[in-house]
């Protein structure tokens, strides 16, 4: 058990800065101990990226946001549309509220919403999420129904998962939208999306 001075302590509240490049944006995050992945931008979220297909005027939604990494690059790659990041992590939403005006980023905003609680807008293009492994079932079922009512016809629900739920991911947005993606599967994690067919 590590023991930390009352200096030590006192360095530990202060903010951690993370500065990566994303999908061309340079990008800048202030995170906290506590918060998902606060020393670095997970794996996870940087290969979703990779996938995730932004137009200019799309309505996107980063369901799960935590400090806002998918989020804010989405806003960044649709400068005429607009992006809802929710958590249910008041923390978490007021990081990525930070990390908005952190970015110059005006056309985003972060909610507390327990999934799509707080959510009342239709018709996204986008919707993402980096979903916990431990999130369990029948939440994901819920995210997932929920994502397909608020979509708008042809908008992707695209997600990054550890690689041991792409089963149940497969199976399960086969259930509920009639389709499936794989985009990317690694050792640790795989993306993977489906569409509501207009």
């Amino acid at each position: 058990m590590a023991h930390y001075s009352k200096d030590e302590i006192q360095q530990l509240k202060q903010d951690l800065t993370i500065e990566h490049s994303l999908c061309g944006f340079p990008m800048q995050f202030k995170t906290t101990w506590g918060l998902f992945s606060p020393k670095a931008i997970d794996d996870g979220s940087i290969m979703l990226l990779k996938y995730v297909d932004v137009q200019a005027d799309d309505k996107c939604l980063d369901l799960g946001c935590g400090y806002g990494v998918l989020g804010l690059t989405m806003a960044k790659q649709a400068p005429k549309g607009h992006v809802i990041m929710a958590d249910k992590d008041f923390v978490a939403v007021d990081y990525a509220n930070h990390n908005c005006r952190l970015n110059k980023v005006a056309n985003a905003e972060a909610r507390l919403s327990n999934g799509f609680s707080a959510i009342d807008e239709r018709h996204f293009n986008v919707i993402v999420s980096n979903i916990p492994a431990k999130v369990g079932n029948e939440l994901l079922y819920i995210f997932l129904h929920d994502a397909y009512k608020r979509l708008a016809p042809g908008g992707t629900f695209y997600v990054v998962t550890i690689t041991g739920l792409r089963d149940f991911m497969k199976k399960a947005f086969k259930e509920v939208f009639g389709n499936y993606k794989k985009h990317k599967q690694g050792p640790a994690y795989t993306v993977a999306s489906a569409t509501k067919e207009a």
